[in-house]
């Protein structure tokens, strides 16, 4: 069914006044069109957001969500999912001849990057908990000599047979054991989201730039090949790294990264900023918060309710354990909470996927409306000059109409549509569902 039908089923949601100052407003002339800052009019957005895939999100979580009704966005790692085409490995130099270099010479700011790369795929089980420390430390420069000697150490163990022989993934990868291709595609059946968390889970800021590509490229193609080009929109670089490096190679290989938007009308505030919105001179605010074990109950609802308050807020929550299974794991009962209170608010705040927020305020952005009347009727033009394979997300419209109307019929193409007319401080208007460069949009008053 598409949008504009829907709206017919969801009139009584999507019709919803907007206040404002009565001395402030004026009255809008019948034909006056503009886009709701959110979907369906709401004052809010919420995005749930799951990182690494791991199986209790879908075993457990995934279940409260869809008895409620609400949307996620899942961050999978896919190089671990059974029948993945592509799987970690190092890109370089053979890794010998890496080992016995590093006898003679010390890691430095040139052979670093190289070293951390290779270290995950020596042969040896345990090294990968040194290319996650290494990276971090990389990432900060004021610790890069503390990276340098770990890695010096680290092959200094390889050299002498410290480690037993194999390959072991982070235990992000093992914990997405029991989750398939075929159970992603029914879930994403369903509504859900899903989207890259690279192959591996890897730690980009230690790595060279060939192997960032690797990671990043070839998850997309995997996501491409095994739920369709719909779901190569976003990535999220793992542990939400924003290293400037990597976050320029990210964006040319993705449209949307959680770890980060830079758009001249987005305010961002990650995860460990200790900010709120409480002062936003731009359109839009993307306020990330992480629901873990040191986040309290009334806390989280807390953002929920700013969410709500705010008009221009988009809480991004980011979840990674459920029930004792992955990185500070929450209890199925706090989320069965949690998630019921951000239902109690489905009056006022969208609940939408990451990409489908993302896409909806690029589009706001760089919409154009113009409208005319004819014979009694309101003609109304609505575009973007943006890819329109990619961004195809009907927008939200609020138009100015007559006051002696009381119901108005609304067509686009083959999709037609009554709504209720509604009124402000400005006047009547109604509210509903258009899609951009999808032809004229006709509103009349219904008979």
């Amino acid at each position: 069914m598409d949008m504009i039908k829907k709206l017919t089923i969801k009139a009584p949601l999507l019709i919803i006044a907007i206040s404002c100052g009565a001395l402030l407003c004026k009255a809008q002339s019948p034909g006056k069109t503009e886009i709701t800052e959110w979907q369906y009019g709401k004052n809010g957005a919420v995005s749930i957001t799951y990182d690494d895939g791991s199986y209790n999100q879908f075993k457990v979580a995934l279940p409260i969500m869809e008895r409620l009704k609400l949307p996620a966005t899942f961050f999978i790692i896919t190089g671990g999912i059974p029948g993945s085409k592509y799987h970690g490995k190092f890109i370089g130099r053979p890794v010998k001849d890496i080992i016995a270099e590093s006898a003679t010479i010390p890691t430095n700011d040139q052979n670093f990057l190289e070293r951390c790369s290779a270290a995950g795929y020596l042969g040896y089980k345990g090294t990968i908990t040194y290319v996650t420390r290494a990276a971090s430390m990389y990432d900060s420069k004021r610790r890069r000599p503390q990276a340098y000697k770990l890695m010096d150490e680290l092959y200094q163990k390889v050299r002498h047979g410290d480690f037993q022989p194999g390959y072991q993934p982070c235990d992000e990868v093992l914990q997405e054991k029991g989750s398939t291709w075929d159970d992603f595609r029914r879930d994403a059946a369903k509504g859900y989201e899903f989207a890259s968390h690279s192959i591996t889970h890897a730690s980009m800021p230690g790595l060279d730039s060939v192997n960032i590509v690797y990671e990043l490229e070839k998850s997309k193609e995997e996501m491409r090949n095994q739920m369709g080009a719909k779901y190569t929109f976003s990535t999220e670089v793992p542990y939400g790294y924003e290293n400037e490096r990597v976050m320029k190679i990210a964006y040319k290989i993705y449209p949307a990264l959680r770890n980060r938007m830079p758009e001249p009308w987005l305010t961002e505030l990650d995860r460990p900023s200790r900010k709120t919105p409480a002062v936003n001179d731009k359109d839009y605010v993307q306020w990330q918060r992480e629901c873990n074990t040191r986040a309290p109950l009334p806390l989280m609802k807390s953002w929920v309710d700013t969410a709500v308050s705010r008009k221009d807020t988009w809480l991004v929550l980011v979840i990674h354990g459920v029930d004792g299974l992955g990185y500070e794991a929450l209890s199925h009962s706090l989320l069965d909470e949690y998630f019921r209170y951000i239902k109690s608010k489905d009056g006022e705040l969208w609940v939408g996927t990451f990409g489908d927020v993302t896409k909806y305020m690029r589009e706001r952005e760089n919409a154009k409306i113009t409208q005319t009347e004819k014979n009694g009727k309101i003609i109304i033009s609505l575009s973007h000059s943006m890819d329109k394979t990619m961004y195809d997300l009907p927008l939200t419209l609020k138009t100015y109409v007559p006051a002696n109307w009381k119901e108005a019929a609304i067509k686009q193409g083959k999709n037609v549509a009554t709504a209720k007319v509604e009124r402000d401080e400005r006047g009547a208007y109604i509210m509903y569902q258009a899609h951009p460069n999808g032809g004229p949009v006709n509103l009349s008053q219904a008979i």
